[in-house]
């Protein structure tokens, strides 16, 4: 039966619209290892082996964008030992993990500022962009010290350095100033944990995106949540405010 369910799954997700761009909120990583009766940064280490999962199957199910919320704005004000792990993951995750992806055909880009993650981290997040620069097979955008408003706000500063005309100043200014202007809006956005809130991710971004909460915690979130989700998504009926 269960080898029936999963093949049903999955024709099911075939048989139906796939979205382009799957925007994921990967919460739960600490209440993951919390359950366990482990320390944080192993929940940050699963959550790792998560995304790396769920890239494959976005690859598999005919996704052509992820983007994945790593790293807020907000996360720096977490005890200073968990960030300093994360960092130490980060520059794992890129040393041993995405190269395999790269050599698979996925593109990695990351959007967000760079000026406060140290100079180690910094020069491998651009080695890996310019080395996956030409792969097409899967446009991977990785979130790392991401905030929407950060963004909008920089997006208005520059517009204000540009001494843009107030009378030109309209979406289009505004969209082409986000730090990834070339970034398409996703379809479905996907927040793991059970919680009910979009914690500061694209919030220009995510005006007529689908959203889909799951109580998964994220090292548990594996393909068959995420065909579910597209599942989910592809029932829905799309207007961007029309009827």
């Amino acid at each position: 039966m269960a080898v029936t369910a999963e093949s049903a799954l999955l024709e099911a997700v075939r048989a139906q619209p796939v979205p382009a761009h799957v925007a994921i909120i990967m919460d739960g990583n600490g209440r993951w290892a919390t359950r366990r009766g482990l320390p944080r940064v192993a929940g940050h280490r699963e959550g790792v082996k998560a995304a790396r999962a769920i890239v494959r199957a976005a690859d598999t199910l005919g996704l052509r964008y992820l983007t994945l919320y790593a790293f807020s704005t907000e996360n720096w004000s977490r005890p200073s030992d968990e960030v300093d792990a994360l960092m130490e993951i980060f520059v794992e995750t890129i040393e041993r993990e995405l190269p395999d992806l790269a050599r698979e055909g996925v593109r990695t880009r990351f959007i967000g500022r760079r000026d406060r993650a140290n100079p180690t981290l910094r020069a491998k997040i651009e080695r890996l962009e310019e080395g996956t620069a030409r792969n097409e097979r899967l446009q991977l955008w990785i979130a790392f010290d991401y905030g929407g408003r950060a963004e909008i706000v920089e997006a208005t500063r520059r517009i204000v350095e540009e001494g843009l005309d107030p009378r030109d100043i309209d979406e289009n200014a505004i969209g082409s100033r986000l730090y990834a202007p070339e970034m398409p809006e996703p379809d479905l956005l996907i927040r793991t944990s059970g919680e009910l809130r979009v914690s500061n991710f694209l919030l220009w971004q995510l005006a007529y995106t689908e959203l889909v909460f799951v109580d998964t915690l994220w090292p548990d979130f594996g393909e068959r949540q995420l065909r579910q989700a597209l599942v989910e998504y592809a029932g829905r009926r799309r207007r961007f405010g029309g009827r």
